[in-house]
C-alpha cells in the first residue's frame, strides 16, 4: 500500500526534527570555535568574525594544556580496549550462539546485567581497588573498566550475527576433518568480519567518549581527551577558554562523525544482523 502524502510529509518532518535536535549543538560548537574569542557569546546563527586562533590555542601547551598528549592517551586506551573487547567477545559470542552448556542462560543474563549496571556505582569501589594496587593514573586502570562496558555490547552484537550463520558451514568443515577450533577460525571467523568491524567501531567510540571513570582514575600524564577538555585552562585564572574548548571539542568530534558516516552501512548491518530470519 502506497503511503499517503500527509504520512510522507510527517516522516520527513520527523527526520528533520531529529537531525536538528542531534546536530544543532555540534553546529553551534563549530561556529563558536571559528569565532574570535571576544565574540564567543555572539548569538548570530551563522559563522562570523572567523579565525583559527582558537584551534591554535587548543593545541598550545604554554597554558598547561596538553591536548595532543591527551589524544595519544585516548588512542592508546581506545585501541587496546577495543582489541581486547573484540577478542574476548568473539569467543564468548560463539560459545553462547553455537554451543550448549550448563547455565548458559545465567551467563547470558549476567552479561546483560553488566551492561545495565550504572557506571556511577563503580567509581568508589574502583578508586579504592586501584588505589590499593597503586594503579591510579595508569593505563590499566582506564582500560580494564572500559572493557567491562564494551564487552557486553561486543557480545550481543556478535551473538546475533553468529546465530544467523548456517550451521551447515561449520558441519561441512567438521566432516572434512577440521576440529571445532579450526572450523571457527577458518570458516566462521572470516564470515564474521563485517560484524567484527562494526563491533570494533562501536566499542572504540564508546571508549573514546567515556569521561566519568577517566576523570577519577587518570592523572595529567594519562588523561584522555574528555578529561583534558574538561580541565582546559586559559591564559589567566580569571579567563575561562570557552572558544578553545569548543575548538578542542570540534577536533575530537569531527573524526568520529566522519568515521560513522563512512562506515554507517557496516554499522547498521552489524546491529541488525540476525534481526530478520531468512
Amino acid at each position: 500500500m502506497k503511503p499517503s502524502v500527509p504520512a510522507i510529509i510527517g516522516n520527513y518532518l520527523g527526520v528533520i526534527l531529529i537531525l536538528f535536535w542531534g546536530l544543532a549543538p555540534f553546529y553551534w560548537m563549530v561556529v563558536t570555535a571559528l569565532r574570535e574569542s571576544q565574540y564567543t557569546f555572539d548569538t548570530t546563527p551563522w559563522p562570523t568574525h572567523l579565525t583559527l586562533n582558537n584551534f591554535r590555542d587548543a593545541l598550545a601547551t604554554n597554558t598547561g594544556n596538553d591536548f595532543l598528549g591527551a589524544i595519544t592517551n585516548s588512542l592508546i586506551i581506545g585501541l587496546v580496549t577495543t582489541a581486547l573487547a573484540v577478542m574476548l567477545g568473539v569467543f564468548t559470542a560463539y560459545a553462547i550462539a553455537r554451543l550448549d552448556f550448563t547455565f548458559k542462560g545465567v551467563v547470558t543474563g549476567i552479561i546483560l546485567a553488566a551492561s545495565m549496571f550504572p557506571g556511577i556505582a563503580l567509581v568508589t569501589p574502583l578508586f579504592q581497588l586501584f588505589g590499593d594496587l597503586n594503579w591510579i593514573g595508569t593505563y590499566q586502570a582506564l582500560i580494564i573498566p572500559n572493557i567491562s562496558f564494551a564487552l557486553p555490547l561486543t557480545v550481543y552484537t556478535l551473538v546475533s550475527f553468529f546465530r544467523q550463520l548456517p550451521w551447515e558451514l561449520e558441519e561441512a568443515a567438521r566432516v572434512d576433518g577440521a576440529s571445532r577450533g579450526q572450523a571457527f577460525r577458518k570458516v566462521l571467523l572470516p564470515l564474521a568480519a563485517p560484524a567484527l568491524f562494526t563491533t570494533a567501531i562501536l566499542a572504540f567510540i564508546a571508549t573514546w567518549n567515556e569521561f566519568m571513570l577517566a576523570r577519577q582514575l587518570s592523572t595529567n600524564a594519562t588523561e584522555p581527551v574528555t578529561v583534558a577538555i574538561a580541565r582546559f585552562s586559559g591564559p589567566s585564572q580569571f579567563e575561562f577558554p570557552y572558544a578553545a574548548i569548543m575548538a578542542a571539542g570540534s577536533l575530537v568530534t569531527i573524526p568520529l562523525i566522519i568515521m560513522v558516516l563512512v562506515f554507517q552501512r557496516r554499522i547498521v548491518a552489524g546491529l541488525t544482523a540476525g534481526g530478520v530470519k531468512a
